[in-house]
């Protein structure tokens, strides 16, 4: 049996108008004018020494990728969240507060500055594992935490 032909087209999407799209990106905008200010104020409080481990990004990286742990499983699982939350939040605060570009300058850094493997505070290699590893682990731990601290609260 043919199928007509009418019934094989797939509907044309088109992509959301600016106007659509221009709340999402005033939050995120205005979200990562936040968290980047943040990461400054950071970076000014406990700077780095011309020679020294980037502790701070370190830190940042890890408490910023902890707080999205706990954030997405607050607005996905336990409560949901307005929609511009999510994009304000998430991408703009979080992603101007963590600072992954600023990790990969800093394992240039060191590694230009022979500690590539000069034990674990001045090793850029162990800086190059530890950054992700830690990033990971501390969203996973976050997010487990919160589901079992917050189990029985769901809406």
């Amino acid at each position: 049996m043919a199928v007509p032909e009418e019934r094989l087209r797939l509907p044309v999407r088109r992509p959301p108008s600016w106007r659509a799209q221009a709340p999402v990106v005033a939050v995120v905008s205005l979200g990562g004018a936040v968290g980047a200010t943040a990461r400054y104020a950071a970076s000014l409080w406990w700077a780095t020494p011309p020679k020294g481990f980037p502790w701070t990004t370190l830190w940042v990286n890890i408490a910023g990728c902890a707080v999205i742990g706990v954030f997405m499983v607050v607005i996905t699982e336990i409560r949901p969240a307005h929609p511009l939350v999510r994009p304000f939040f998430g991408t703009g605060v979080l992603g101007g507060f963590t600072t992954f570009s600023t990790y990969a300058v800093d394992i240039r850094r060191l590694i230009d500055g022979g500690q590539a493997g000069s034990g674990l505070a001045g090793s850029g290699l162990a800086y190059l594992a530890a950054t992700p590893l830690a990033a990971l682990t501390a969203v996973w731990l976050a997010a487990a935490t919160t589901r079992r601290a917050l189990k029985g609260r769901q809406p």
